[in-house]
């Protein structure tokens, strides 16, 4: 706690965005928040009026491009029943368990290994590797702060604000590393695969790469780090990951559909309507600004927007 809060007097900027979680800042309007907040993460000022870039873009459509279903299809629970309908049960990574509380969970019934997550947040996750060693005191206590969060109020990331929260058990899997489960993250554009981003060394050295439709590495990074000599393998599947992808993005301006390839099989991770919540760092800034053209901003729900029609 201590060090947390040397670092916030060092760093002033960060201690602003810190404040902006204070409950008496949810008092500011969506737009005003996005707009502080963009100007704090990215040092420019926010353009919505005609917006060119990839993280501007996906501000506007935070404010304006309010689908109902994109509420479901942020809950990671939720979400099971659409794929399901869209491309089938298949793709699924087996479900274990969904519970309201911490202590609805009866870990005894539960495997040895297991992956325990949020269904309403993004970056929460408990990986269980061996029963035997967990804390239970300390992971009720993660659980119950997962619980208590509204995601919606960290970025205004719309979608979220009427997630009901709830724990989700599924079954704990591993690729050929053996060691982690890397996703291949599909950036879609009106339903068209663009770019293919690869993490890897998340708990160790975190990076990514860059890849077009074709397996071409691109030499550009996104917050993290990208490092051409590792060469990541091609998925096998790649071909059947960019089918789905276009099946489950082709409604949408944008959105981020992530797989994840074991042996032989595909299976679905998630769909990000707001990648990085449109505060990640671009190098080059050119790439920032292709990713954004990419984007074709319905206009007209601005429009519906200002009459009062969401």
């Amino acid at each position: 706690m201590l060090k947390k809060v040397i670092k916030l007097f060092k760093n002033p900027k960060l201690a602003v965005l810190y404040g902006l979680d204070i409950r008496i800042f949810k008092i500011l309007p969506d737009d005003i928040f996005l707009k502080i907040k963009y100007k704090l993460h990215i040092g420019k000022k926010l353009n919505l009026t005609t917006p060119q870039t990839f993280n501007e873009k996906l501000q506007w459509l935070k404010l304006y491009d309010r689908n109902p279903i994109y509420t479901q299809l942020v809950d990671k629970y939720e979400v099971r029943k659409y794929i399901s309908k869209t491309i089938g049960e298949d793709y699924l990574i087996p479900l274990i368990g969904v519970w309201d509380k911490f202590e609805d969970i009866d870990f005894s019934k539960l495997p040895n290994q297991f992956v325990l997550k949020p269904n309403h947040t993004s970056g929460n996750i408990f990986i269980c590797k061996d029963k035997s060693n967990i804390d239970y005191v300390k992971l009720k206590k993660e659980v119950n702060m997962w619980l208590k969060r509204r995601y919606y109020w960290v970025h205004r990331e719309w979608p979220y604000k009427n997630v009901k929260p709830r724990i989700i058990c599924e079954k704990y899997m591993v690729d050929e590393s053996g060691v982690e489960l890397k996703d291949y993250k599909i950036f879609c554009f009106s339903g068209e695969p663009k770019i293919i981003q690869v993490d890897y060394n998340r708990f160790t050295s975190h990076k990514r790469n860059l890849y077009d439709t074709e397996w071409n590495y691109i030499n550009a990074s996104i917050k993290y780090p990208t490092d051409p000599n590792i060469k990541i393998k091609k998925p096998e599947k790649l071909n059947i990951m960019l089918d789905l992808a276009r099946v489950l993005a082709k409604d949408y301006p944008h959105v981020r559909i992530d797989f994840y390839s074991i042996k032989d099989k595909v299976y679905f991770g998630e769909m990000t309507f707001y990648h990085g919540a449109g505060f990640e760092t671009f190098n080059p800034e050119d790439f920032q600004i292709q990713m954004g053209e990419w984007i074709k901003l319905p206009y007209n729900l601005k429009i519906n927007n200002k009459r009062g029609a969401l």
